[in-house]
């Protein structure tokens, strides 16, 4: 017997497709891993695509517009250095997403991503209330979120 598992489904409108096609483009192993055809459709359309994307499992299903997709539930991404965060941020922006305050943004599909640099964790842990309290008053300043102006607010 298979061991339960959990997967994320997305629901869009009509373009499940192709936005598992771009998101697999955004991480090097992000793969589509499945296309189930809408039955009885005449121009091919999928019904469900499931991908994995950074170790995760993802389904993307043409629901039709009956429900739309929210920032109350977003996908973090949490990255190494700024230069990942900027990289992918960039590339988001591109593509036609609309930046958000504090590192969120919502891409051309309406999902709600949140690019965070690993370094805001540690600062945010800390025991010291004043440090981490600085911390978020400084990103609650930001759209794109700055590792460096991050780490000078918790040391002022």
């Amino acid at each position: 017997m298979k061991p339960a598992s959990l997967v994320t489904c997305l629901w869009f409108d009509d373009q499940a497709e192709e936005a598992a096609r771009y998101y697999c483009g955004l991480f090097d192993d992000a793969e589509i891993t499945h296309i189930y055809p809408q039955r009885g459709s005449a121009d091919g359309r999928a019904f469900l695509v499931q991908w994995t994307m950074l170790g995760q499992k993802f389904s993307g299903m043409n629901g039709g517009p009956h429900y739309k997709l929210t920032p109350a539930m977003s996908i973090e991404v949490h990255l190494e250095t700024q230069a990942e965060v900027d990289a992918l941020w960039d590339t988001f922006l591109d593509s036609g997403a609309a930046p958000q305050r504090c590192g969120w943004l919502t891409d051309q599909f309406g999902v709600s991503w949140q690019i965070i640099p690993r370094g805001l964790m540690a600062l945010m842990t800390t025991e010291d209330d004043a440090r981490a309290q600085r911390v978020t008053q400084a990103m609650m300043k930001m759209i794109k979120l700055d590792i460096n102006a991050l780490q000078a607010a918790a040391d002022s």
